[in-house]
């Protein structure tokens, strides 16, 4: 997982409150194991809508518990394939949160003036290591967020789950070593 530092750009606003991720991603598309391809699926039902209009970039601003419903995982991969780096919203459905830090796709959790002055810009920065929204636009602003101290380390240096188990490298082969047997365990009877 690339490290993140600062996500610059252009936003795309959904306007949604309550987005559930068989929306993000429908059922009809889970049949692949693979992080990667579901971009072109993202909101498919909704993008047959005459008028959608959602493009890829960096920044997606959207509203109140985003990513609630089912579990998937399907529905970060597909919105990090489909081009959004961050998604800032007023709240989050807590597994999507931690699905979507897991492949580096930041949420960022903002209140709502926040996210609609944001979204009025329609571009702005998102400064992860000083956990810093700005944005331009007629009313220029920034403000700050919150994250969880070791989701702001694991995204800031790029550690996915494996990487942080790599490194208790030294850890984990002395605890096997010390654990190698030579042969099957018999208790007396």
């Amino acid at each position: 997982m690339d490290p993140i530092t600062v996500i610059k750009g252009k936003v795309s606003v959904l306007d949604r409150d309550d987005v559930d991720t068989d929306q993000i991603m429908p059922k009809q598309f889970l049949k692949r194991v693979e992080r990667t391809g579901f971009g072109e699926f993202v909101f498919y039902d909704w993008r047959q809508e005459e008028g959608w209009d959602l493009p890829p970039n960096p920044i997606l601003v959207t509203g109140n518990n985003f990513g609630c419903g089912s579990s998937r995982e399907h529905a970060p991969w597909g919105l990090e394939d489909y081009g959004f780096k961050a998604i800032v919203a007023p709240s989050f459905a807590d597994i999507f949160f931690s699905n979507s830090t897991k492949i580096g796709l930041l949420p960022v959790i903002a209140d709502q003036a926040v996210c609609d002055a944001l979204a009025a810009a329609g571009e702005g920065e998102i400064d992860l290591p000083n956990r810093e929204i700005r944005w331009g636009g007629e009313q220029p602003g920034s403000a700050t967020f919150e994250l969880d101290d070791e989701i702001h380390h694991r995204l800031v240096n790029g550690l996915d789950d494996i990487a942080i188990s790599l490194l208790q490298d030294e850890a984990i082969s002395a605890y096997e070593a010390g654990g190698e047997r030579t042969g099957p365990v018999t208790t007396a009877l």
